[in-house]
């Protein structure tokens, strides 16, 4: 029986998170959040304008966090 909701991002094995992407959604999205923190740093020139660029990368960031939270497993503290 095939699982109707497969994960993107699986849990980790030790700690809280998730780890490295178990589905190509999971990777398209990975490489598009490296892709877009790295465009973002040429084009906002990261030494001239720092604080738009922590602020794209903070927001970025929240929408990886979003996306793995909907579409992982949910986290938790694992010891092993």
């Amino acid at each position: 029986m095939e699982d109707s909701k497969p994960y993107w991002f699986p849990a980790k094995r030790y700690g809280w998170g998730w780890g490295l992407p178990c589905h190509w959604k999971g990777w398209l999205t990975l490489a598009s959040y490296i892709v877009v923190i790295s465009v973002g740093a040429y084009f906002l020139q990261p030494d001239e304008r720092l604080g738009a660029y922590i602020a794209m990368v903070a927001l970025c960031t929240v929408a990886l966090l979003a996306i793995c939270w909907v579409k992982g497993e949910r986290p938790r503290w694992r010891w092993g």
